[in-house]
């Protein structure tokens, strides 16, 4: 299965096997990850699954959601559209939808 995470002003972001919602403790530090698809008030952190090489970016997270926009969940993708406290992004796994 493979995850796309793309900032909509810019296109960067990345692709690849790791999906995870990460949800922080009040102090800001890391609590657990709670799922694969964008769920608000946790980053999102997309890429490989494993280091690919000194190189290249192995994968790209997010701050913390504040708001969900749009969600398709359909047979062929699951895509959500999302804002964070500075950006708009959009993940999907599946087939792009627009």
């Amino acid at each position: 299965m493979s995850f796309n995470l793309r900032r909509t002003r810019d296109g960067e972001g990345e692709s690849g096997g790791r999906s995870e919602a990460i949800e922080w403790n009040k102090d800001g530090t890391f609590n657990r990850i709670i799922d694969y698809v964008p769920r608000l008030g946790c980053s999102m952190r997309v890429g490989s699954v494993s280091a690919r090489s000194y190189s290249d970016r192995d994968w790209w997270m997010t701050t913390p959601i504040t708001e969900i926009v749009e969600e398709i969940n359909s047979d062929d993708v699951h895509y959500v559209k999302f804002k964070t406290s500075n950006s708009e992004y959009e993940w999907w796994n599946g087939e792009y939808p627009k």
